[in-house]
């Protein structure tokens, strides 16, 4: 007899429907899968055949042969699991599955029959939806994450025997609907930190430049390099970058979410990570874990990071290859990762701030404390190429803390929600200016935007070729000066870029001159 239960498997990031296809007849006894599977889909077959027997089903012996359509797309996971273990079922006759056409399952199986929750859920549902398939059995951990997918009816399961109950409830309903689904809560809420407990910007004292800085990479979205002794505040100003970030809207918590759940790293007790994401690998990371790889594919850091910001600390430190793999998606946003069986477009739409010591003994540009040499500096530096170093908006160098500005009192500095609010204001007048196009922020516009939204009158005109001369910037260099002013003067209600923007841009581009101008 032939059966056919529907199920969604994980291709890069995007969800696609498999056919779970499977037959019951005479011949030799046997248990054949195929369909191009990986090995943990191919060990299925144990697992469905104790979880089987161990929810009380004997099927006998006959030759059943199971397909995972269609067969040029690997299928890799163990959500088949649930859909093989009901089609086998059809297959034998032992339950009526009645029409898949309009559900879908997916779901591992215990040995002991219970149904474990499954990565990527999220974006399975998602797929089914677009496939037109109005209803999904999920395991029960993981009914929360896939009814934040709006139109979609989602039922639990927590054991293979409550599966073939709720299949057999459908087929008494009139509608061809399961049971009614509980009303759903989406969990999101404000930021929360970074994983290490709630931070604040609060918690940093001195260090106005940098506190400057980071608002304006906030406000447009512009790539923030920090550099300067070790232990002025670099890292704590990177980990607070998220706080002020505007809030996430549903859609964007949703894509984010998504991306998390598939690398399963979404949070069990929410079924949206409802933060910016922050991203901080160690220097030892390979390029295939910042750009994603493996087999099946994953999203590597820089996916991870989209929507929020990635952290690279100690630059210097990091694989040249590596950091190489940023030049591409910082530019695009996106990263395209070619296969023999395809290729595999991932977003990576974050913000980059990174961090590292002007020495290595980490005390350079004090003459008093670094004995390095000229050449053991300039070989540190050296490990960071001029294109990429012109990837980011803005230089900028920490001062040492004086023991006054140390000791002060946290209730003395401004905290992440007032700057937020001013960051998300310049952030609605980016939206305003860029409606009806593809981008969205200051930081992403082209020659063609910029000679729209960022005029200049003679005497600003007359100082930025003054400052393109002396300066001897490259034309990307310019641009981004250009597009720092933008977002200056949308913080302060400017409509147009002056004098002051101008210069203030500027000056976040003169650390690159003063160390790499030699």
């Amino acid at each position: 007899m032939f059966t056919k239960v529907n199920s969604v498997g994980i291709r890069g990031i995007d969800g696609v429907l498999v056919g779970v296809e499977a037959d019951a007849g005479d011949g030799l006894p046997s248990f054949a899968m195929v369909g191009y599977l990986a090995s943990e889909v191919k060990e299925a077959q144990d697992r469905v055949r104790t979880a089987l027997k161990n929810s009380g089903f004997s099927p006998r012996a006959r030759k059943v042969t199971v397909n995972l359509s269609p067969a040029n797309i690997r299928k890799a996971g163990t959500a088949y699991d649930l859909p093989i273990a009901l089609a086998v079922l059809g297959a034998y006759g032992l339950i009526e599955l009645g029409e898949c056409g309009e559900w879908a399952a997916v779901g591992e199986l215990g040995l002991d029959g219970r149904i474990k929750p499954v990565s990527g859920v999220m974006t399975m549902v998602m797929a089914a939806r677009a496939a037109g398939l109005k209803s999904v059995m999920v395991p029960m951990e993981n009914v929360r994450e896939g009814r934040v997918v709006e139109q979609m009816e989602i039922v639990g399961a927590a054991s293979l025997n409550q599966a073939v109950e709720l299949l057999k409830a459908r087929r008494s309903r009139k509608d061809g609907r399961f049971a009614e689904a509980e009303d759903f809560t989406d969990g999101r809420g404000e930021y929360e930190g970074d994983g290490e407990g709630t931070v604040d910007f609060r918690e940093v004292n001195g260090q106005r430049f940098l506190r400057r800085a980071a608002e304006i990479a906030a406000a447009g979205m512009h790539n923030l390099l920090m550099t300067g002794p070790a232990g002025t505040g670099k890292t704590m100003i990177a980990r607070r970058l998220p706080t002020i970030l505007p809030s996430l809207t549903r859609e964007e918590d949703m894509e984010i979410s998504r991306i998390h759940s598939i690398c399963g790293l979404l949070p069990h007790d929410r079924p949206l990570l409802g933060r910016r994401p922050f991203r901080s690998p160690h220097h030892t990371v390979t390029p295939q874990a910042l750009a994603g790889g493996g087999r099946p594919l994953k999203p590597g850091e820089l996916s991870l990071a989209s929507g929020g910001v990635l952290f690279l600390d100690e630059l210097t430190l990091f694989n040249r290859g590596a950091v190489e793999v940023l030049r591409q998606p910082l530019e695009e946003q996106r990263i395209v990762i070619n296969r023999v069986e395809g290729s595999y477009e991932l977003p990576a739409d974050f913000m980059l701030c990174a961090a590292f010591n002007s020495c290595p003994c980490g005390w350079y540009p004090d003459r008093n404390r670094c004995h390095c040499t000229q050449a053991q500096i300039d070989r540190y530096l050296g490990r960071l190429s001029k294109p990429l170093l012109e990837r980011f908006d803005l230089c900028v160098q920490a001062a040492p803390v004086s023991y006054e500005e140390l000791v002060k009192e946290d209730g003395e500095n401004e905290d992440s929600a007032s700057i937020r609010r001013r960051v998300e204001a310049a952030r609605k007048r980016q939206e305003r200016r860029f409606e009806g196009l593809s981008i969205r922020f200051n930081s992403r516009m082209g020659q063609k935007e910029i000679r729209r939204f960022c005029p200049l009158g003679k005497e600003e005109e007359a100082f930025l070729e003054q400052i393109y001369q002396k300066n001897q910037l490259s034309a990307r260099t310019c641009h981004k000066v250009l597009k720092v002013a933008r977002t200056i003067a949308d913080l302060e209600g400017a409509e147009r870029i002056s004098r002051i923007h101008l210069a203030e841009a500027a000056g976040y581009r003169t650390l690159e001159e003063r160390i790499w101008g030699n």
